[in-house]
């Protein structure tokens, strides 16, 4: 079962946003809460937040528990832009462009991992003698 949620015009750069949201892609959410809290970055409060209304979603609406959870996907687009102008020298006037990001979060529940009955290769033994390399002999030089 798979649970989104959506954020959109996060006024902050994608590209800052990006640095935090590889950090907690394909954690599980209680691990991912945890690295969130101490990250030193202006947009983790946002994911913070964001990663816990996905997990509100998955245990109200699908009856999910918060300890099977994992962040399936995390992805960060780019949102608005706004233009503006910064006064410089001589009259002079240099655009700046203030950024906005869009993030969806998927949260997924783990699925329970069952371990495969190993097969061990036996190697059959031939009668027939081993053939020469295709190459034939190696030429001395004398």
């Amino acid at each position: 079962m798979e649970v989104n949620a959506n954020l959109k015009n996060l006024q902050i750069s994608p590209r800052k946003v990006r640095l935090v949201a590889d950090l907690v892609r394909g954690l599980d959410v209680v691990k991912a809460e945890k690295v969130l809290e101490f990250e030193n970055k202006q947009c983790s409060p946002a994911i913070l937040k964001l990663l816990r209304s996905a997990v509100a979603n998955a245990e109200n609406n699908n009856d999910l528990k918060k300890e099977n959870l994992f962040i399936k996907e995390i992805t960060v687009d780019k949102g608005y832009t706004l233009k503006r102008w910064k006064p410089r020298a001589m009259g002079r006037a240099t655009p700046i462009k203030k950024r906005a990001s869009k993030i969806k979060i998927v949260v997924a529940e783990k699925k329970p991992t069952t371990k495969k009955p190993e097969v061990k290769d036996i190697k059959k033994k031939t009668n027939s003698p081993s053939l020469p390399a295709k190459g034939g002999a190696k030429k001395t030089d004398k």
